[in-house]
């Protein structure tokens, strides 16, 4: 039984690091050039499994070089791949990201076979996920068979945790579904109409998304920490201090970070202190796949006793 089940996209990744992004029509000169496996699902899949957690993915991918190569990759991160489906009639899903030197990118995604991933797929993994001690949803996913899944878990007591990511309208019962939903600052704006710039705003957006059934949010901040509302209380986390180089996956590795911390019975406070230190690490590094931090480096980061980390 793996304790993780994550659903979500998986792509290839192609990605020039460059001085400056480019403007409409401009032609700039890059740099390094990478071309790796990413995706959300595949990420916090990845993240999760490097952070110790026993991890299930379900995924879709092209009847291509770069499905294969992915679902090779996930054996090697020693994530079961029995449910990482295939697309006969559609590619796998690519990136095309650029990324300046303070880390800022542009992305454009063509999503391809994820966006088939259908509610009969998903009837095939469901002791998988009924045996399960957290799911995770991202929605690069097609919101039915997301919704259909968290479904599937709710129903069997497993708790959902969804990253609302990439921002979207969702329906009212993914909300009430949600045992914790983690947006980022921008997502919890766009899903509450609330212009979350500081702790005092995310409360309120914290607030909101509490009224349309979320259990417990937590929305994260970037280098300010993240917030978490639950039970009509809130708590603040600050973030670690970090030489931001490149923020690719940092909400990914975020979100599975709190997952392995539920999987092995921690608290939640525990949970987003881990999550905050991984997420650091994460956006110190060049890269999205190559930079996901593994669980000793972490367990350094959160070992020091003056660490630049507190609850407030």
């Amino acid at each position: 039984m793996c304790k993780i089940v994550v659903i979500g996209s998986t792509n290839t990744d192609m990605t020039i690091q460059t001085d400056v992004l480019p403007q409409v029509g401009d032609i700039v000169a890059g740099g390094r050039f990478r071309i790796c496996p990413g995706g959300k699902g595949a990420n916090e899949a990845i993240a999760a499994s490097r952070l110790g957690g026993s991890v299930s993915l379900i995924t879709k991918t092209g009847n291509d070089l770069f499905g294969r190569q992915a679902k090779q990759m996930f054996s090697s991160e020693g994530i079961r791949t029995d449910y990482i489906f295939s697309d006969a009639n559609n590619p796998s899903g690519v990136a095309l990201i650029m990324v300046n030197n303070a880390g800022e990118k542009y992305i454009s995604l063509a999503q391809g076979s994820i966006t088939t991933l259908s509610l009969e797929e998903i009837d095939k993994t469901r002791s998988e996920i009924m045996d399960a001690k957290v799911l995770l949803i991202e929605l690069e996913t097609p919101i039915e068979t997301a919704l259909y899944a968290a479904r599937i878990a709710s129903e069997s007591g497993v708790p959902v945790i969804i990253n609302p990511s990439p921002q979207q309208t969702l329906p009212d019962e993914l909300f009430s579904l949600a045992s914790i939903m983690i947006p980022n600052r921008s997502e919890a704006s766009k899903l509450t109409g609330v212009d979350v710039n500081d702790f005092d705003s995310a409360e309120e957006a914290a607030r909101k998304l509490a009224d349309k059934g979320v259990e417990t949010v937590i929305i994260t901040m970037g280098h300010r920490g993240a917030l978490m509302l639950r039970d009509e209380e809130t708590h603040i986390i600050e973030a670690f201090d970090a030489d931001v180089k490149d923020t690719s996956g940092a909400g990914d590795v975020f979100c599975a970070a709190v997952c392995v911390a539920i999987s092995e019975n921690k608290d939640l406070l525990s949970a987003m202190k881990m999550a905050s230190a991984a997420a650091a690490l994460q956006v110190s590094r060049d890269g999205m796949m190559d930079a996901i931090p593994y669980r000793y480096e972490v367990e350094r980061l959160l070992t020091p006793p003056d660490a630049p980390n507190k609850l407030i």
